[in-house]
């Protein structure tokens, strides 16, 4: 399981396990924090097409879909 600290995950490195639409490569793009500092929302944004898709950023902490850093 990745380890993920929420507050570190604007502009942090992904790799899809397996390509979303022929792309593998992303950036977070948006996090949403509640007040306590918990997460509400998540996006990452395509390296090569710049499409963004909204997750959940717990899917992050998959290692069978995400790989942390550009692999």
């Amino acid at each position: 399981m990745n380890q993920i600290n929420p507050a570190k995950l604007p502009n942090s490195k992904w790799t899809a396990v397996k390509p979303i639409n022929r792309e593998k490569h992303f950036l977070v793009s948006e996090v949403e924090y509640e007040e306590d500092g918990s997460v509400i929302s998540c996006v990452v944004e395509s390296v090569l097409s710049n499409k963004e898709y909204s997750i959940d950023w717990n899917e992050l902490k998959n290692e069978e879909k995400w790989v942390q850093g550009w692999a």
